[in-house]
């Protein structure tokens, strides 16, 4: 199974500690999204000649793990 630990990184005074492709400013975040509004992986490598496509996949797996693992919270508003 692949994993994202080595390609995926956080540092507060990157990007104000948002996840990035390890070694670059790119946020995980804008790499999911690109994808989300259809941009291919050739797109992407052209884009951010400094990535790979084992950090794209990286960023997926990671946004996956991350919806994973969230939890929704539901409040009842009394109406």
């Amino acid at each position: 199974m692949k994993s994202y630990h080595n390609r995926i990184h956080m540092n507060p005074d990157i990007m104000l500690g948002k996840p990035v492709i390890k070694g670059t400013r790119i946020p995980a975040e804008l790499i999911v999204r690109k994808i989300g509004e259809g941009a291919l992986t050739e797109d992407l490598l052209d884009a951010y000649p400094t990535i790979t496509k084992e950090d794209i996949q990286a960023a997926i797996l990671y946004a996956a793990d991350n919806l994973a693992n969230e939890v929704d919270l539901f409040l009842e508003t009394g109406t």
